[in-house]
């Protein structure tokens, strides 16, 4: 059997390895969309996690001082003490 020139053997390689440059840069460029997608959306979770805490503190200052934080009033005492 007779092998092909070098100069065959290099251009299929060549062309080999330039349809997987182009492979790996249109897979790079899918990667950095999804990461740009991922970010946006993780930012978008942190403003809202930001906004509900905000509005859980805001609900937690309307309450009332709950009963064990109030100090001990006797409220039963008799009327001759």
């Amino acid at each position: 059997m007779v092998s092909p020139p070098p100069i065959d053997q290099i251009t299929e390689r060549v062309e080999r390895l330039l349809a997987r440059h182009a492979e790996l840069q249109h897979a790079n460029a899918l990667l950095t969309s999804q990461v740009l997608a991922l970010t946006q959306e993780r930012d978008s979770l942190r403003s809202r996690l930001n906004t509900a805490r905000m509005r859980v503190d805001a609900l937690l200052e309307k309450l009332p001082p709950d009963a064990d934080d109030a100090p001990d009033a006797p409220t039963d005492l008799p009327k001759d003490a």
